[in-house]
């Protein structure tokens, strides 16, 4: 490693957070935050954003099947991921008067930003690497931010091509390692994989192709081995998302572990419990009331959406057994 990427990398180790538990994202689930597990407790990390090319020149853009005129906001992405089930669009590539393939993506900040609005890095080194589950009718990349450091590697940030899949969804996990920087760079400073996790700000979804429109839908993400789905579609709530909603809302029925037995508070009356894994699969199912649980023991360590129906209760919740 050079001199300028061993300052580089020693610089970002100050400030950088220590990684935690990555919570694979399901779009199904509806909710609009990625909880990266590394957070820096200032409640801006893990929204979806847009981006684009036209402070180069370019005239391309994001069109949502649904208004969502503050996407870029922290719940701005609900409504997008309510009607899609994950993050869902028409890429409108539009060259203006670039040199290169225009290009739009959609990404994420691992930790947050700092009091003045920037976005900071964080070790994420112990994700292994990411998953993802989409589909797109042009061949996207993951792409690893690095937040000012892009400059300094000449915005050829390590990447990994992703296959097109307009007709079916598919899914792929990518180890850090597969992570590189693109065959054009010829700059001095180079950086892995490996070590563009340890100082990751955001991971980018783009899409960067001849000009045309492109459909694309981000169905889950998560660590290495998080388990992404191998289709979209396979592990969202089953109930409309007004039934979710309104339990998120004034109810205050929720789902609760204690250890491996889950217990449904705020339920008065006899309801039957379905627990699903993310393939959608029945894997548990059983009564129960006010102050009853259901054992868990017998399943692996995972996702599950909880789905709970009764007189006087309809919700979806998910859980996370360790």
């Amino acid at each position: 490693m050079n001199k300028k990427m061993l300052a580089a990398s020693a610089l970002f180790a100050v400030s950088a957070a220590v990684a935690g538990e990555f919570e694979t994202w399901y779009g199904g689930y509806g909710e609009s935050q990625i909880q990266t597990g590394l957070g820096n407790g200032s409640g801006t990390h893990g929204y979806w954003y847009s981006y684009n090319d036209n402070d180069d020149g370019g005239n391309s853009k994001v069109v949502w099947p649904v208004e969502s005129d503050e996407f870029n906001s922290n719940s701005g992405s609900d409504p997008v991921i309510e009607h899609c089930g994950g993050i869902c669009g028409s890429a409108v590539l539009d060259k203006g008067i670039l040199t290169y393939n225009p290009f739009v993506g959609i990404g994420f900040n691992v930790v947050g930003e700092d009091a003045s609005g920037n976005p900071v890095p964080g070790d994420a080194s112990a994700w292994g690497g990411l998953c993802i589950t989409y589909t797109s009718s042009v061949a996207p990349s993951l792409e690893l931010g690095l937040g000012e450091f892009d400059a300094t590697i000449g915005y050829a940030n390590p990447a990994t091509l992703l296959s097109k899949a307009a007709s079916a969804s598919t899914s792929k996990a990518i180890p850090w390692s597969g992570f590189t920087q693109p065959s054009w760079y010829k700059g001095t400073t180079k950086i892995s994989g490996e070590e563009a996790a340890k100082q990751l700000v955001s991971v980018k979804f783009k899409m960067q192709a001849q000009p045309g429109t492109y459909d694309f839908n981000i169905c889950a993400i998560g660590p290495y081995d998080g388990s992404c789905p191998q289709s979209c579609g396979c592990c969202g709530p089953s109930l409309p998302y007004d039934a979710i909603n309104s339990v998120r809302g004034p109810s205050n029925a929720k789902a609760t572990l204690l250890g491996r037995n889950l217990g449904i508070s705020g339920v008065n009356s006899a309801a039957t419990v379905e627990v699903k894994n993310i393939q959608g699969q029945v894997v548990a199912k059983g009564a129960i009331d006010k102050g009853s649980t259901l054992d868990l023991s017998s399943l692996d360590v995972g996702v599950y959406m909880v789905q709970v129906t009764g007189k006087s209760v309809n919700f979806v919740d998910k859980i996370v057994l360790k």
